[in-house]
């Protein structure tokens, strides 16, 4: 991977971060907005877990899409594994700070959905209703 230099003032040095972090914000939400990894983050919680409690606790979710999420998680830095050398080996999984802040973004969009259920539940019947004219 290169060193990218940039020249100029601070102000283009602030524009080109900001456009770094836009750029891994999409990432980063391209990577967790799917069927599964908001579900493995909040089944850890503030526990630590093991592979096959995770599995267990998730209905529907294969072994191959745990392995899967789990990597991604770890590669952006919401999840540690630990491996402990054991015969067996143990492995355990725990959120990183980054894990809990996201976990608490979650929790405020199971709230939202909570306090806006029936406004969603009208709003769905509405547009679903057969139009008479």
């Amino acid at each position: 991977m290169g060193t990218k230099q940039l020249s100029g003032t601070e102000s283009d040095i602030d524009d080109a971060d900001v456009m770094r972090a836009d750029s891994l914000a999409r990432e980063i939400f391209s990577d967790i907005a799917n069927k599964w990894a908001l579900l493995i983050i909040e089944t850890v919680g503030d526990d630590t877990r093991r592979f096959t409690e995770l599995r267990n606790d998730i209905e529907g979710i294969s072994h191959k899409m745990l392995t899967q999420n789990l990597r991604m998680l770890e590669r952006n830095g919401l999840i540690e594994r630990t491996v402990h050398p054991t015969v067996p080996p143990r492995v355990d999984y725990t959120l990183t700070e980054a894990g809990h802040g996201l976990r608490a973004t979650v929790d405020g969009m199971c709230d939202w959905t909570h306090r806006f259920l029936g406004h969603i539940d009208d709003a769905r019947r509405r547009f679903e209703a057969p139009v008479n004219g």
